[in-house]
């Protein structure tokens, strides 16, 4: 039992180590995820992986499961992309 909390904590840790990794390279930009996005464009979740895969959008995925983050500040230069198309 006792290893079992060490090998908690050893992950928690090593969780703790990756997100820190992740904010120093962002360089303290706000970091959103899949919900954030979907919310923020007013659009679906398929619709933000569509963006994805067009390349209309840039993505960070976490090494352990995958999941997708987006720097404000490129949402914020999508935004104002889009808005000059329409």
């Amino acid at each position: 039992m006792i290893m079992t909390i060490v090998e908690g904590f050893d992950r928690i840790e090593k969780k703790l180590d990756r997100m820190g990794r992740v904010k120093d390279f962002m360089n303290g930009d706000e970091l959103l995820d899949n919900y954030d996005i979907a919310r923020l464009l007013n659009v679906s979740l398929r619709t933000v992986a569509r963006y994805r895969e067009k390349g209309l959008i840039r993505y960070y995925q976490t090494d352990d499961n995958g999941k997708n983050f987006y720097r404000s500040s490129e949402i914020q230069e999508f935004l104002l992309k889009r808005g000059k198309k329409k």
